[in-house]
């Protein structure tokens, strides 16, 4: 019981983490792109991250 229940935070957790660390790392075109998926995924954690990994990731430079 314990174990799940540590799944649905750590996982959630993660996600929501990975989402950040790649939106700083990446540059986007225009800019201030950068700030609106930050203050998205902040906001609306899980559902922000799955929405970032899905559109946003399209919005980076280079991609």
């Amino acid at each position: 019981m314990f174990f799940m229940l540590m799944l649905l935070y750590i996982i959630p957790f993660l996600i929501v983490l990975a989402a950040l660390i790649d939106i700083v790392k990446n540059e986007f075109e225009p800019s201030q792109n950068k700030l609106i998926w930050v203050i998205v995924v902040i906001l609306i954690p899980v559902l922000g991250s799955i929405l970032y990994f899905f559109i946003g990731r399209s919005q980076k430079v280079g991609s």
